[in-house]
C-alpha cells in the first residue's frame, strides 16, 4: 500500500499528525509513505488535487483510493489502513 501525505509547516493539524505518523510507520514498516510540503511541491499539489484544508492523506492500494482530510486520531488512520489492506 502507498500513502501520500500532504502537509505544511504552518499547519497545526499537520504538526499534531507528525507524531501519529511516526508511530504508524513503526507499526507498519511495509507501507510506503511519501510526504509532500504544500508550499514547496506545487506539482504534487496539482497532481493530487489538494484543496485548502490540510493535512490531506491519500491511501492507495491497487485501484482503491481513500482520502482523509484534516486532523485524525491514530485509531481512525489505522482503521483506514486495515480497510485498505
Amino acid at each position: 500500500m502507498k500513502i501520500t501525505r500532504i502537509e505544511a509547516i504552518w499547519c497545526s493539524g499537520c504538526l499534531v499528525m507528525k507524531k501519529i505518523w511516526k508511530e504508524i510507520s513503526k507499526e507498519y514498516p511495509e507501507i510506503e509513505i511519501t510526504t509532500y510540503d504544500y508550499d514547496m511541491d506545487a506539482d504534487a499539489i496539482k497532481k493530487y488535487d489538494v484543496g485548502t484544508v490540510l493535512p490531506v492523506i491519500i491511501f492507495q492500494n491497487d485501484k482503491k483510493e481513500k482520502r482523509l482530510i484534516g486532523e485524525k486520531t491514530k485509531a481512525e488512520v489505522i482503521n483506514i489502513i486495515k480497510e485498505m489492506q
